[in-house]
């Protein structure tokens, strides 16, 4: 185990599965005491199992992110067994599928904007006041690329993502100005996840297996823990100095815009002079 986080008590919501367990793991593997929240009981035990497995510390809170009580609960069960919390990953959140704009309901948009943005900033309010008093702490929250472009997930997935990097960027400069306390967005590109999931089925069922990832300059999609990573930095004293960003963890996708790739061979693959592949 690391000490990149030794002694600090964290919250990741999301906790299950994907981004949030690979990160709630790379949190345990540094040093620190994690609750582990989501609404999947199951995928929350599998988490905390392989935290152990480790020698890690972990609790668990059967919570929706999107609801008032379920929060205040969770981060009252941080408080009742870590006594207190230094880090936030505001994880959680869903996608509600694809549907064009004549097929969203209200209520559908609703459900989008209270998961992944009222979550987020329930979340944010409840663990602030103590990390204000005690001077330090760090927030990160799961944003997206579809909330810096458009094309990169649904009108009401890519309003709430855009949501939450505003919400991100005003807290830091209106609410934390001062008080030792951060606030960082992570924006990912195309990962691997549960959420992802039919995408990547899809892709190998027919055998465009090798498209996956394809506008990405680097060349290949992401997995968890390329995002577990960055939010690790952010969580820890290493990233003492980034506040109120939002950071794209995408192969450089947001970096250009969409390209059809190069062939590997011919004429035309190395179109730049004086330049190796």
């Amino acid at each position: 185990m690391g000490q990149r986080l030794l002694g600090k008590r964290a919250i990741v919501t999301g906790a299950a599965s994907g981004i949030g367990r690979d990160s709630a793991v790379r949190f345990a593997q540094e040093g620190a005491k994690v609750l582990v929240v989501d609404v999947s009981e199951s995928g929350l035990q599998e988490t905390a199992q392989r935290i152990k497995q480790e020698g890690g510390e972990v609790a668990i809170q059967v919570a929706d992110a999107g609801n008032e009580a379920d929060v205040k609960a969770f981060v009252e069960h941080a408080h009742d067994t870590f006594g207190g919390v230094d880090v936030l990953f505001a994880n959680a959140g869903i996608s509600g599928g694809i549907p064009s704009m004549a097929d969203i309901t209200v209520e559908h948009f609703n459900n989008i904007l209270r998961v992944n943005l009222l979550g987020v900033f329930m979340a944010i309010k409840e663990v602030v006041p103590t990390m204000i008093a005690q001077g330090h702490g760090s927030i990160v929250c799961t944003a997206s690329v579809a909330g810096l472009r458009a094309n990169a997930g649904s009108i009401a997935y890519s309003a709430s993502k855009a949501g939450v990097i505003s919400l991100v960027q005003t807290i830091a400069a209106q609410e934390l100005l001062g008080t030792g306390v951060r606030i960082n967005a992570i924006c990912p590109g195309l990962i691997e996840t549960g959420m992802t999931q039919p995408l990547f089925d899809y892709a190998r069922a027919s055998g465009k297996a090798e498209k996956l990832g394809q506008f990405a300059p680097i060349g290949r999609y992401g997995v968890p823990m390329d995002i577990a990573n960055v939010a690790l930095f952010l969580a820890s004293d290493e990233g003492g100095y980034v506040h109120g960003q939002a950071i794209a963890v995408d192969g450089g996708l947001t970096s250009t815009h969409p390209f059809r790739p190069r062939p590997t061979s011919g004429p035309t693959s190395n179109p730049m002079p004086g330049f190796k592949k």
